[in-house]
């Protein structure tokens, strides 16, 4: 027989894993992040249905007090995936700052085509005919200069 409890922290458990698989297809959370929430969501969905896991994993390790244990692996938890976002955040900053340094040099290449371009007066410009301009581009396709 189920106690409330174990139905609710059920439900709880589904719902948690019915969210991670939707916003990962509404593509709100990419797989990379989901992986960690949906592994998550199957253990508590794991002790949820079979309580006695807790503690039968107790005693083979050892501990007297079976919640323990799971403050223990939820810490742990907790500590695994903030090392895990402390390098995804160092990574994009690194990224973030090779961008700024591209974005930088093009900039300032930019800079420099723009100030060596000549502004053409109109008494510079000379007229040519149709046919003039027509040869020169026949010419410029067949590679002859």
């Amino acid at each position: 027989m189920t106690d409330p409890v174990q139905l609710v922290s059920i439900a709880v458990s589904a719902i948690l894993l019915v969210t991670v698989v939707e916003l990962v297809r509404r593509r709100l959370l990419t797989e990379e992040y989901s992986f960690i929430w949906i592994v998550s969501a199957f253990a508590l969905l794991a002790i949820s249905l079979w309580r006695n896991i807790l503690d039968v994993t107790a005693i083979a390790l050892g501990v007297h007090y079976p919640p323990a244990l799971l403050l223990l692996a939820l810490t742990l938890f907790v500590m695994i995936v903030s090392l895990y976002f402390s390098v995804v955040i160092s990574r994009h900053r690194q990224q973030i700052d090779h961008l700024v340094e591209e974005i930088a040099l093009l900039e300032s290449d930019l800079r420099v085509m723009r100030d060596s371009v000549r502004t053409v007066t109109a008494g510079e410009v000379v007229p040519r005919s149709a046919y003039e301009r027509g040869g020169a581009a026949d010419e410029r396709s067949l590679g002859r200069h």
